[in-house]
């Protein structure tokens, strides 16, 4: 596996390679995202397939909160470059090792997190259908 550069994001910054965020501060710290976040670092690489397969292993190491023990900081906590490089790659290239079961866990992560959005689409739905049979009251 390539080395993964990691750097701080600078707001209004543009990268032309492939990338994703990661955020830097509060409790979520290591929450990885398509979108940037005001205080985060940035992963960049060389292709759109790595990037995918590390963002997978970023969302699982998030969620299982390996982070949680390099918090720093004791109003807003957070992880500095440092202890996000130092822990990340190592992590990464270890469960880039097992490449099939990494691809069948991301596999079913995706199909789980499609299922999620189909379940949470639903449930906004039925609250709407809900609040428009309330304002039938409302309205006699």
């Amino acid at each position: 596996m390539d080395t993964i550069f990691i750097k701080t994001h600078q707001p209004g910054a543009h990268y032309a390679k492939p990338h994703f965020f990661v955020l830097s501060k509060g409790l979520n710290s290591g929450k990885p995202s398509n979108e940037a976040f005001t205080n985060s670092f940035v992963l960049v690489f060389q292709t759109e397939a790595q990037k995918e397969d590390i963002f997978w292993i970023a969302m699982s190491l998030w969620k299982s909160k390996f982070w949680y023990p390099y918090l720093k900081g004791s109003v807003i906590p957070f992880i500095t470059l440092y202890d996000f490089r130092k822990e990340f790659n190592p992590r990464a290239t270890r469960m880039m090792q097992e490449h099939l079961l990494h691809k069948k866990n991301v596999q079913a992560l995706k199909l789980l997190q499609e299922q999620e959005n189909h379940y949470n689409k639903n449930i906004h739905l039925i609250n709407e259908l809900k609040n428009a049979i309330m304002m039938r009251y409302r309205m006699k």
